[in-house]
């Protein structure tokens, strides 16, 4: 049975990649963007299978009028794909109050509007399939990522959250963490390079240019291979909570959280002195 998408940030990267592996396949998708003008290519190709809307995720009203539409013109939702965001660099002292925001209105905010907007449709049909894109960056962090990072963070345990929330209704949660892959003429995009850069200040610019000499060197992962895995999770009776798609990030990750649990693990004693001895006495 084909399924009926949701898929925002539909325009480039990704979320592009998405909508063309669903429709490929003869799936039906609700393609936002913020300019419907990128999307024409694909109704000249795929006609009605394809429903282009023009949204921009922070904006909590536009967003339920857009998943409202998608529902009465394809009269169901199976996959919903919060793929819209974006990347803002800057040491955390260099980012303003704006740029902070506007970080977690869309990564954060805008995910939150469009999982509020689906679930009562999902929960009333009693099936669906929330598909988060978080990232690497949602499980680790680097110097001058704060704003993105503190973003996907959030988004991972939002989600979290959510799948133990939702399973009752028999909707589905599967968060992605991708590391770098090949959408911008089949180079990995560089981060620090993105558009989204706080004014720099001198202090860190040796900082700055160290990790320039080194962002960017993980093996790009192939955008189609990445929409084709996703066709696999979505058609899966039981997907899995967290996929990280690519493998340059892994042997980074595994090492993060032995770190982590190291630390912790190191600090037992200071754990203990911080609990204190009110458990001890109430016994």
């Amino acid at each position: 049975m084909s399924k009926v998408w949701f898929v925002t940030g539909s325009s480039r990267g990704l979320g592009r990649r998405f909508v063309e592996a669903a429709l490929s396949r003869g799936d039906r998708v609700a393609a936002t963007a913020r300019g419907t003008a990128s999307l024409e290519d694909l109704v000249a190709t795929y006609g009605e299978a394809v429903l282009p809307l023009e949204l921009d995720v922070t904006d909590r009203a536009a967003v339920f009028e857009s998943v409202k539409r998608a529902k009465e013109h394809f009269g169901r939702l199976d996959v919903i794909v919060n793929n819209a965001g974006y990347a803002q660099i800057g040491a955390v002292e260099e980012l303003t109050e704006r740029e902070l925001r506007d970080q977690m209105e869309t990564n954060l905010f805008g995910a939150v509007w469009v999982v509020q907007a689906a679930l009562p449709h999902l929960r009333a049909q009693g099936s669906g399939h929330i598909i988060q894109l978080s990232s690497a960056a949602g499980l680790i962090a680097m110097p001058l990522g704060g704003a993105y990072h503190a973003s996907k963070w959030a988004l991972e345990g939002l989600n979290e959250a959510l799948a133990g929330e939702v399973a009752g209704f028999g909707v589905k949660v599967t968060i992605i963490e991708p590391g770098g892959f090949a959408t911008r003429n089949g180079r990995n995009p560089d981060p620090l390079d993105n558009g989204h850069m706080a004014r720099p200040d001198p202090a860190y610019a040796g900082l700055r240019q160290r990790l320039a000499a080194v962002t960017g060197k993980q093996p790009a992962g192939d955008p189609a291979a990445a929409a084709r895995t996703l066709l696999k999770i979505v058609d899966s009776d039981e997907p899995p909570l967290r996929v990280l798609f690519g493998q340059g990030f892994h042997p980074m990750i595994r090492q993060a959280y032995a770190d982590r649990l190291k630390t912790w693990d190191d600090g037992r004693d200071l754990s203990a002195a911080a609990h204190g001895d009110l458990g001890r006495d109430a016994r």
